[in-house]
């Protein structure tokens, strides 16, 4: 059975504006890691986007300001950090909401915003300061700013950080907050390159929290996958597949260059799109994610840097126009549908030399992706099995070892 709120020892200010926001009971994750951080306990978390890991580190954090208050104004006493603007502004709407209540205050730190507008507001007494690593570290560089407060280290989708090569930006920044007591380290996937040695070396023996959330929150993602002869079947396909899944729609693939041929493309066949690239300013990014959340029915053409941290409601279909070249990758690609209890769909047009590709993701998932054929469209070639070239080839080199022998 669901514990309430009330049993999570969470203050009332802190339930009466989740429950003013309807959410009336906690999730899985929120479950897990509330008691346990409150505990002091350095956490390694485990739990996939969309399951309400936000809440899982902001109500213990809130929480310790509460049962802890500063005697002085100051500088931030919780920082969290995230990989993105896109997600490092989420998490900071959401402690704003408990500002009021609280009277604490939460400070949002990222790049593509003016060095002297942020300057001012860390002058400011402030509580939470939600950062990307980089521009954090300039201000610091800059002696604008000190993580002499800092008591709580939040680190958001560690796998993506790392991914994004931001390592040593965060060591940096543990070891500029010298009075540190507790980190908080949340990850989507542990098996991603560096996330439990990361981990080894700025958390002390932290306690594991593997949370797979229950169908009623995890909702159902169906994946598929067409098979793609040649460039002008794959657009043919994804023309198709667009034309009969209407919504909102992120199509994924590998480069900026590829966003904007591919963005041509469908909008000469009459597809309007939205296109999202890494380099795009911070004020023309916010802009791109606000009109797909205006239009129910929208198609975005975005690449994993520029599409990291985005948490649009009811995204019906998720395409991988290119596959990623890892399955951690994929998995956060088709997160971005499937959210909150809600069913999404993920496709995936995959040529012939994606092949080894489809097939580890499918070995990392442990799930066979479903195979699917348009009557008009039927791929000409045979496709080769996943696996069976790079198999092919062991025997291969096994056979010519024996001969030499």
């Amino acid at each position: 059975m669901t514990p309430d709120w009330e049993q999570l020892e969470l203050d009332d200010e802190l339930i009466d504006v989740l429950k003013a926001a309807d959410i009336n009971k906690p999730a899985k994750v929120q479950q897990a890691v509330i008691p346990a951080a409150l505990d002091g306990q350095d956490l390694l978390v485990n739990s996939p986007t969309g399951t309400g890991k936000t809440l899982a580190f902001l109500l213990p954090a809130i929480q310790h300001l509460l049962d802890f208050p500063r005697r002085q104004p100051g500088s931030a006493r919780i920082l969290i950090l995230a990989p993105t603007r896109e997600l490092a502004q989420q998490i900071a709407e959401q402690a704003d909401a408990f500002g009021e209540t609280t009277e604490l205050k939460t400070v949002l730190i990222t790049g593509g915003v003016n060095y002297g507008s942020q300057h001012q507001q860390l002058q400011a007494s402030h509580d939470i300061l939600v950062a990307t690593p980089g521009r954090l570290l300039d201000l610091i560089g800059a002696d604008q700013y000190e993580l002499e407060n800092v008591e709580w280290l939040v680190i958001d989708e560690a796998d993506r950080m790392l991914d994004m090569g931001f390592s040593s930006a965060v060591k940096q920044l543990v070891n500029e907050a010298r009075h540190l007591k507790q980190t908080l380290l949340f990850s989507a996937t542990l098996e991603s390159a560096g996330v439990k040695r990361f981990s080894a070396e700025i958390q002390k023996e932290p306690q594991h929290i593997t949370v797979e959330p229950p169908k009623r929150e995890r909702g159902k993602i169906l994946q598929r996958w067409y098979q793609a002869d040649t460039a002008e079947h794959k657009l043919k396909l994804l023309e198709r597949v667009l034309a009969e899944n209407t919504g909102r729609r992120i199509v994924f693939v590998r480069t900026r260059e590829r966003v904007e041929e591919l963005a041509g493309k469908l909008q000469s066949a009459g597809i309007k799109t939205l296109t999202l690239r890494g380099d795009m300013p911070q004020s023309d990014r916010q802009r791109i994610i606000a009109r797909m959340e205006k239009f129910e029915d929208s198609t975005l053409i975005a690449t994993d840097v520029a599409a990291r941290g985005i948490d649009v409601e009811d995204v019906e279909l998720v395409v991988n126009f290119d596959l990623p070249k890892t399955a951690d990758v994929y998995l956060h690609r088709i997160g971005r549908t499937g959210r909150a209890g809600k069913s999404g769909l993920a496709i995936a047009l995959v040529e012939a030399h994606d092949a080894e590709l489809l097939g580890r993701i499918e070995r990392y998932q442990k799930v066979k992706l479903e195979r699917r054929v348009f009557d008009d469209l039927r791929p000409q070639y045979k496709f080769p099995t996943p696996g069976k070239a790079k198999k092919k080839k062991a025997k291969k080199k096994e056979a010519n070892k024996k001969k030499a022998k």
